[in-house]
């Protein structure tokens, strides 16, 4: 009994001591961020810019605590990664999202849910506003990933910037018509992802596990998919993330798009014309095949969440900066400085490796039983409505 009892002890302590690493570790990144934002402000004025560019990080930790965990858990609970592999794809591809794409959205954030208008007046209580907002999304999310629920940061950040705004100025100060946008986007969103994941589902099973031969129908009907989903991120690269640096239109971006698809189909089909002649004609056996497209759908997932959502971090933060910096006025329009999306970028990566963990596993087995298939489905589904939400600049919740 004495030995049962020591040995809990030393498990308790040893856990006692993982936590600790884990906080510390993200204590030094709210410090980095804290001294970087001592270097950008001047006078009064250092401060506010100090406390705001902290909550930012705080609140891009917790994201990538909570909600990353929607991108990867499908891949990890279906073992088409480990989460040691899940947690590497997704830290990249989540910063390259925000650094690349993540503009639209930041803007929504920052002045579609609440009329700035109506604060011009006074640009002090148009900060406190952004800092409460910030403040409050950023605990929640802590309380939620430490009991391990997967929980919305979309919906706690615009309902913060909402609820904050209502308490300084009432209900008139809210932009209903936004608002409304926003909030049909989420019932919108969630109805699209399942008939989306469902019409998938519903593919793969007509043309490759009710076939007599599973394996030569995979290799007809997988090639497909993997080009299809080329050809839906390709298309949304380039008329998003590389908008800046190479103009294009939306038929060229789709034609240039369906070029890469035929390429990607060609190098596919290629491989598993050499895979498909080994595996076991049976469900487990194609299943197998599913595993290198869900990984990429993954990754893509994690870039088009990325671009979505590090609004949630930097948009309150952007609006601040941006106050700050030009003497207290509240433009309409605002240049979203690359140190604000690096904060954001960086805070989720580094939130989702320290404690995305938890979270990943109630995503990835614990809701409900997922092979590779039904995984590839999820993940493509929500990749394709995030990615279109991001190109409408709404803020949607991939949860």
């Amino acid at each position: 009994m004495e030995l049962q009892h020591i040995s809990e002890i030393e498990r308790a302590t040893k856990g006692g001591r993982v936590e600790l690493f884990r906080f510390g570790i993200g204590l030094i990144f709210i410090v980095g961020v804290m001294l970087y934002a001592l270097s950008r402000g001047q006078g009064e004025s250092s401060l506010i810019l100090v406390i705001a560019a902290m909550i930012g990080g705080y609140m891009a930790i917790n994201i990538g605590a909570n909600d990353v965990a929607n991108n990867v858990g499908p891949a990890v609970g279906s073992r088409a990664l480990t989460l040691g592999g899940a947690l590497v794809i997704a830290a990249i591809f989540e910063a390259a999202g925000a650094l690349i794409a993540g503009g639209e959205v930041v803007s929504t954030i920052r002045s579609g849910i609440i009329d700035p208008d109506q604060l011009r007046d006074s640009a002090e209580t148009f900060v406190w506003v952004m800092l409460s907002a910030l403040l409050a999304g950023a605990l929640w999310l802590n309380i939620a990933t430490a009991v391990g629920a997967p929980v919305s940061t979309t919906h706690s950040i615009v309902g913060a910037v909402l609820g904050a705004g209502v308490a300084a100025k009432g209900f008139g100060i809210v932009n209903w018509s936004s608002m409304s946008a926003i909030a049909s986007s989420w019932v919108i969103s969630p109805v699209m992802g399942g008939l989306v994941a469902a019409g998938f589902l519903y593919l793969i099973k007509r043309s490759i596990t009710y076939q007599a031969d599973m394996a030569l129908a995979a290799r007809k009907m997988v090639p497909a998919l993997v080009a299809l989903m080329a050809w839906t991120f390709s298309t949304y690269l380039m008329l998003k993330g590389l908008s800046k640096i190479w103009k294009v239109d939306f038929l060229e971006a789709v034609l240039y798009g369906l070029a890469f698809s035929v390429l990607v189909f060609i190098l596919v089909k290629r491989y598993l014309g050499r895979t498909t002649s080994v595996i076991a004609n049976t469900k487990s056996g194609v299943n197998k095949l599913f595993t290198v497209p869900l990984i990429f759908a993954a990754a893509l997932l994690s870039f088009a969440h990325g671009s979505n959502d590090v609004a949630n971090a930097v948009g309150p933060l952007a609006a601040i900066v941006d106050v700050v910096t030009s003497g207290g006025a509240i433009n309409d329009k605002a240049t979203i400085p690359v140190w604000v999306m690096m904060i954001g970028a960086l805070g989720i990566a580094l939130g989702l490796a320290l404690f995305g963990p938890k979270v990943i596993r109630t995503v990835g087995s614990e809701i409900t039983e997922l092979d590779q298939m039904r995984a590839y489905c999820i993940a493509m589904a929500a990749t394709i409505t995030v990615i279109i939400a991001s190109q409408l600049g709404l803020p949607v919740s991939s949860t």
